[in-house]
């Protein structure tokens, strides 16, 4: 297995301070996007898309950057496509990406890892950059580590 790099550690530890279960799983997810967004260098984006009901449409949540698109179709896009391959994706050139929804014309790089919320599919952290090629190997391995984080604070969470 790899290894999770010390400056990944170091935030996850950071996450699970700040989050509460006894808060509504909205309120802890505004404060991991705050995090990431203060945190990670060469991002002009980081936020969630949770799916919908009919769990057919990922539908904007708690981010940081610029206004976004409001709704996506799972199976459309990078985060659409992540949610349904159930897997990370990490692009390193947007504009080649098949589909690619283009909320930011400044993004040139991406990442989104799915979460579940209780043990169910809930939705993907999108962390988009204007820096081609910015999220490594060392990367994602860190975000899957902050997503887990976040995963078992949000276990049995408020909805």
């Amino acid at each position: 297995m790899e290894q999770v790099s010390t400056r990944y550690i170091t935030l996850g530890k950071q996450l699970d301070a700040i989050l509460d279960k006894d808060l509504p799983y909205i309120s802890n997810l505004a404060n991991f996007s705050a995090l990431l967004w203060l945190e990670l260098s060469d991002i002009n984006w980081v936020g969630c898309y949770l799916i919908n009901q009919n769990k057919d449409t990922l539908f904007l949540g708690p981010f940081q950057g610029k206004p976004a698109c409001t709704s996506i179709t799972v199976g459309k896009g990078v985060c659409g496509e992540a949610f349904a391959q159930q897997e990370t994706l990490r692009v390193a050139d947007v504009h080649s990406f098949p589909g690619h929804i283009a909320c930011d014309s400044a993004s040139e790089s991406e990442i989104v890892v799915p979460f579940r919320l209780n043990g169910q599919l809930f939705g993907v952290i999108d962390i988009d950059s204007p820096k081609l090629s910015r999220f490594g190997a060392d990367d994602q391995i860190g975000i899957e580590h902050l997503v887990n984080v976040l995963e078992n604070n949000l276990a049995d969470v408020h909805f």
